[in-house]
């Protein structure tokens, strides 16, 4: 078999087949050719071609994202790279596993006003675990080098994974071709054993207990563990629909809950948090937090040990939380004390009724009813992939779904990547029906996804089309401000869905409310239709969310 006629790129790859790395998403370029050779010629790796470097990081994010594998993402030299950073950065909050192999011009020509160059080394080093470079001028195949390598690709496998960054310098010619070399590389993927204590459990005697989870991929045996603690009337469990956790025993709609009664009432606050998974969406429930005093605060966690998000932690628990709540079921303390769960359930319920009444304009189309729309179509498996800034906090407004899986990239809670992290899952498991939903303004701005060839088949898009920056009508401060249009919303006139059509999509557009249900059931539906433009009333999206909150508080 023939491969690169570089050692060291050959040498790389098979450090990273050695370690179970097996999709690459590559975009063009010449000083990485070597590596596109190589990838290319072995058989086992998987290569996708995604040509904005942008887009393809967040393509990797997604397919590691729903595969639970680490993926790679290659590029070429100079400023290329530096168009990782954000799918990098998200993937530093989430804890996913992707591997930055960035081609570079060997040292001697870094500032030296060779073309396409910048200094690459480190360039990450603030949202990445490490950094490891080679130089092709200086590099010779050794155990130290074996050695150094295999222990960068183990943290890939780490208990607190993420982003790791390898950054290699080649020389011209970039396109030889070799047989394939034997390189010697024992086992050494690290053990995620985790071996912390469990706390004293008996301080939470007769304590009001919250359980707060944030955002975590589907996890039956913690679901099933937390249900049976919820059972409890000292204990009261929040989620979100990105907690992917369900129970009727769960509070799923923290906004919703939080809206029913009086913040001054110290009855709803806890004595004890206990804290667990990613990002919360909620901004109330850290607004109340911030503001109760805590006997304990246990955060479970492997990563960022130093993270106060409440500003109330006693200790973080690197300790795997299905172990935590078993342990903590069998132990002897008394949690059926007082109604605490009760209390909340009961604002739950109200609310929830409420919800069931909540009826909009008849003639006018809001961003709210597309979501309600959507809970009433939405009957098949699915995984549900939540844009940014007012999307995301929609769905929060309602029960999650039995089969539904539901992303958000809520690590940098930023715009960008949400069409690319979709595409990439969805390409990583094609057995499996994806539904994005994504304000205009996020779609624009990453509609480089489309470019992706193949475009899945099994993914379709909502885009609610409100001309521009929703978010900023719900979130105080710029919603008053006479400055929002200009200089806070994305306004515009323009029609996101046309962008897609100028790929080659065929697009439906909907701006009557009459037609909202029919539309979406049979878009839903159809194998072939994939994207969906659905044009609300920006002006009055903001009004129609404050009267739900006022209807349910009844």
């Amino acid at each position: 078999m023939q491969s690169s006629d570089k050692q060291l790129v050959q040498f790389v790859v098979a450090a990273m087949v050695q370690h179970k790395i097996q999709k690459v998403v590559l975009s063009p370029g010449s000083r990485n050719a070597s590596f596109a050779i190589a990838f290319d010629a072995h058989p086992s790796i998987e290569t996708l071609v995604v040509h904005d470097e942008r887009a393809a990081a967040f393509v990797a994010l997604g397919w590691a994202q729903e595969s639970q594998t680490p993926v790679a993402i290659c590029c070429t030299s100079g400023s290329a790279c530096l168009n990782y950073y954000p799918a990098l950065a998200e993937a530093y909050y989430r804890n996913i596993p992707l591997l930055a192999l960035t081609a570079d011009r060997p040292a001697k020509w870094i500032n030296q006003g060779d073309g396409q160059t910048i200094v690459q080394a480190e360039v990450f080093k603030n949202h990445t675990h490490a950094y490891l470079g080679f130089d092709e001028d200086s590099f010779e195949y050794s155990a130290q080098n074996t050695q150094q390598i295999q222990s960068f690709l183990d943290l890939l496998y780490a208990p607190w994974k993420g982003p790791i960054h390898l950054n290699i310098g080649l020389n011209e010619p970039l396109y030889g071709l070799a047989p394939v070399s034997n390189f010697d590389f024992k086992e050494s993927l690290p053990s995620s054993n985790q071996n912390a204590q469990l706390p004293d459990f008996s301080v939470l005697h007769e304590q009001k207990i919250m359980v707060l989870v944030g955002q975590m991929d589907p996890n039956s045996k913690l679901q099933d563990a937390l249900a049976q603690f919820a059972a409890y009337s000292n204990v009261v469990v929040l989620v979100e629909n990105t907690s992917n956790l369900k129970s009727p025993l769960f509070n799923a709609c923290i906004d919703r809950s939080l809206n029913g009664f009086d913040p001054a009432d110290n009855s709803f606050r806890p004595t004890v948090l206990i804290s667990l998974g990613g990002a919360v969406v909620s901004k109330r429930i850290k607004a109340y937090l911030r503001q109760t005093s805590l006997a304990v605060h246990w955060r479970l966690a492997t990563d960022f040990p130093e993270m106060n998000t409440y500003g109330t932690l006693t200790a973080c628990l690197s300790i795997d939380p299905v172990f935590f709540f078993e342990s903590l079921l069998s132990a002897d303390i008394s949690l059926q004390t007082n109604n605490f769960q009760g209390k909340w359930k009961a604002v739950d319920y109200i609310a929830k009724d409420q919800q069931a009444l909540f009826e909009t304009n008849p003639t006018q189309l809001f961003d709210y009813d597309i979501f309600a729309t959507v809970q009433d179509c939405l009957h098949s498996p699915c995984t549900l992939h939540l844009a940014n800034s007012s999307v995301v906090r929609y769905a929060q407004l309602f029960d999650p779904l039995p089969d539904v899986i539901y992303h958000s990239n809520r690590g940098t809670s930023g715009i960008d990547g949400s069409v690319s992290t979709a595409v990439g899952a969805a390409l990583s498991t094609p057995q499996r029906s994806h539904l994005l939903i994504c304000g205009d303004t996020s779609f624009i701005y990453d509609s480089n996804a489309l470019w992706t060839q193949p475009f899945p088949n099994n993914l379709k898009i909502i885009i609610i089309q409100n001309h521009g920056g929703g978010i900023f009508q719900i979130i105080p401060g710029p919603a008053q401000s006479p400055l929002r249009s200009q200089y806070f919303e994305a306004t515009h006139q323009k029609s996101p869905g046309k962008i897609a059509a100028g790929f080659g999509f065929e697009v439906i557009f909907l701006n009557q409310k009459e037609l909202l249900f029919d539309t979406l059931s049979a878009f839903l539906t159809n194998p072939t239709q994939q994207i969906l433009e659905i044009e609300t009333e920006q002006a009055q999206n903001a009004t129609v969310l404050q009267d739900f909150f006022n209807f349910v508080k009844k």
